[in-house]
């Protein structure tokens, strides 16, 4: 165990070590942090730690203000660098555990600090579960924004009624989407896959994702080639990235996969993990956030998914047909303004949990034109 205080219910037991971009209030830097318990462990206060053979010679990437970087150098020096820091963070090491100076400048409160997105993000692809193929589509890198980021009801055109010529106007069908997603670290040369079976060595972690949607916008757009401006506005992920080895004590085997997937998206190894989520719903004058979706998710080989059990207002309204009870004399079909969505989720072990903290989002009116 560590030396660090870490409560049995929080998200970042020493058996996590997730990684982020944060900066604080007199030190406005971004930079690279690894959260245990209610603290934020400053790597590059302790970059010149990092002395084995993988990072020994690239411990710059720690003084980077995002980690595109360190996830370039791949998976031999991701695994180097968590051996590095449980061995740093455990209860009977000396180095940092006894040095007062270091870990004065080493840890910092997580309630004093902002966070930031963990990656510039070039590019992100939308994959949903087929039986045949993963069939994916590419979304607006720019428009991903770390957790608590306000999201602007989009306005756009949509066609509520058949029979009627389309409208402009607000989105009235505003909706969320539970899913998660991958970092890729180390890339691929072009026209060079990546085979199924060594996709291990290029995704570094997981995050929480809530693909925000309008409903009436995406339907009226997204025949013949896809959602565009109905989702295009904002997609809200949290900001820690659980490594994939965090993961690992909790995969499963892989599914019976009927019919069998052709040999080149055939995997032996199994890559299924059992994650519990949430997500909750306050609306403006809510005393209490109201649980909408629990959902037992099974990870598989995907970028950005949605779970098997209902994780958007529009399936848990039956298309808003139904209407959703928040408690408190509140419903909804489709979110308000003002409305606070939270996704959170984690992993259960024998008296921890490896978690993924917080994506968070609230909603603000359409701009009035």
């Amino acid at each position: 165990m560590s030396f660090v205080k870490v409560e049995e219910k929080s998200d970042f037991s020493y058996h996590n070590l997730p990684y982020g971009v944060f900066s604080t209030p007199d030190n406005p830097r971004h930079r690279i942090g690894v959260a245990i318990g209610d603290q934020i462990l400053d790597v590059s206060v302790i970059k010149h730690l990092f002395n084995g053979p993988a990072l020994g010679h690239h411990q710059d990437v720690f003084e980077q203000p995002t980690l595109n970087a360190f996830m370039a150098l791949g998976y031999d020096a991701w695994r180097e660098a968590r051996k590095c820091l449980q061995m740093l963070l455990a209860a009977d090491e000396s180095t940092l555990r006894d040095d007062v100076s270091l870990r004065s400048r080493a840890f910092v409160q997580q309630s004093s600090a902002m966070m930031h997105l963990p990656a510039e993000i070039e590019q992100y692809i939308i994959l949903s579960c087929r039986l045949r193929l993963p069939v994916g589509y590419h979304g607006r890198a720019s428009s991903v924004v770390v957790s608590k980021t306000p999201i602007r009801r989009p306005r756009g055109q949509m066609r509520p009624d058949a029979a009627q010529p389309p409208i402009f106007g607000p989105s009235k069908q505003l909706d969320i989407e539970l899913e998660m997603a991958f970092f890729v670290g180390k890339g691929n040369k072009l026209g060079e896959p990546i085979p199924v079976e060594k996709a291990h060595e290029h995704i570094f972690g997981m995050v929480l994702m809530n693909d925000w949607s309008a409903r009436d916008i995406q339907a009226w757009e997204y025949v013949p080639l896809g959602p565009f401006l109905g989702k295009n506005f904002g997609t809200t992920i949290s900001p820690w990235v659980v490594t994939m080895e965090a993961l690992m004590p909790f995969v499963e085997p892989n599914p019976l996969q009927d019919p069998a997937p052709l040999p080149y998206l055939h995997h032996d190894e199994p890559y299924m993990f059992n994650i519990n989520l949430f997500v909750t719903v306050k609306g403006e004058g809510m005393r209490e956030a109201a649980t909408i979706c629990k959902s037992n998710f099974k990870v598989r080989d995907r970028f950005a998914f949605d779970p098997e059990s209902f994780g958007s207002m529009l399936e848990l309204s039956w298309r808003g047909s139904k209407t959703i009870d928040l408690g408190e004399g509140e419903t909804r079909t489709f979110l308000k303004d003002g409305d606070e969505v939270t996704l959170s989720g984690y992993c259960e072990g024998s008296g921890y949990r490896v978690g993924f903290g917080l994506c968070q989002g609230k909603i603000l009116p359409a701009l009035q034109q």
